[in-house]
């Protein structure tokens, strides 16, 4: 995940945030509605400024995982 896809995730999830305090959203149901809707708005806009939607940004050569292997052999090597 880049820096454009990081920002757009961490975007989502304080507008989401503050819509839950702000409309003192507390049932399971209401806060995944919320949060769906801040979502699709974010999209919205992304894709109003021509911006690159997440799913077409390129994906990293190695998986979380693959690097977490990696880091721990190299720190059993050690």
């Amino acid at each position: 995940m880049g820096s454009e896809e990081l920002a757009a995730n961490l975007f989502r999830i304080t507008q989401t945030e503050s819509r839950l305090k702000k409309d003192n959203i507390h049932t399971e149901i209401e806060a995944n509605k919320t949060h769906y809707n801040i979502g699709k708005n974010i999209r919205e806009v992304i894709a109003k400024n021509g911006g690159t939607m997440p799913e077409e940004l390129p994906t990293p050569e190695k998986s979380l995982k693959q690097l977490e292997k990696e880091n721990i052999r190299s720190l059993k090597q050690k």
